[in-house]
């Protein structure tokens, strides 16, 4: 949608804003309102309950709109050496221009809770703010959630491990990222109880005051 300017034309990849907050083609200069509001990461391990919280929400929380980040997944975003980037980028893009109906988007998705591979993003700009929460929970329930997965899901030893790796990574720096990663531990919690304590994060920050 903003990518292509609507004045000269062309499509860039250079997102500009000015000091009162429109968006500048590189190109000729034409500027335009942008709405930017609150990004809402919702992230965690595979099993610490990210899935059964985001489907529970669907239709009871309207303040915003709940995306399960799995459906654009493919094999060439397998990228773990530059931080996954093409796929994040791709979703902050996607998650950029829901913005501008005027509606702050929740994103869930194991990765989304580290800041470090959304801040550097050029995208990260569309948002006046990113919030990150990390569903946790302990490393010998997330490997026994992992375990009795159907096999058509993949729990091997290697994804177990990987997913533990995530939950020490989180709950070890949530309070030192830039910014800090607000986090829910769901070992000994229900469905409900969780997703009661994320609609409450959600709401708490779905402001759609935004910047244009």
């Amino acid at each position: 949608m903003f990518n292509v300017c609507t004045n000269c034309g062309l499509i860039h990849e250079e997102y500009i804003f000015d000091e009162s907050g429109l968006l500048v083609c590189a190109t000729c200069g034409e500027r335009r309102p942008f709405r930017r509001l609150p990004l809402l990461m919702i992230g965690g391990p595979a099993g610490a309950g990210k899935s059964a919280v985001g489907a529970l929400l669907l239709g009871e929380l309207t303040e915003a709109v709940l995306i399960e980040s799995d459906l654009l997944w493919r094999r060439e975003f397998n990228t773990p050496d530059d931080g996954y980037y093409n796929y994040f980028r791709l979703w902050l893009r996607l998650a950029g221009n829901i913005s501008q109906s005027s509606h702050p988007v929740a994103l869930f998705g194991a990765g989304f809770a580290v800041p470090h591979n959304i801040e550097p993003l050029p995208e990260r700009r569309f948002f006046n703010a990113v919030h990150y929460l990390g569903l946790t929970c302990d490393d010998e329930a997330l490997a026994a959630r992992l375990r009795a997965r159907p096999s058509w899901r993949n729990s091997s030893d290697e994804l177990v491990a990987a997913h533990v790796k995530l939950n020490h990574w989180l709950k070890e720096n949530a309070a030192t990222t830039s910014p800090p990663v607000t986090l829910i531990d769901t070992t000994h919690a229900t469905v409900e109880q969780t997703a009661a304590l994320v609609a409450s994060w959600i709401r708490e920050r779905a402001d759609t005051t935004y910047s244009c």
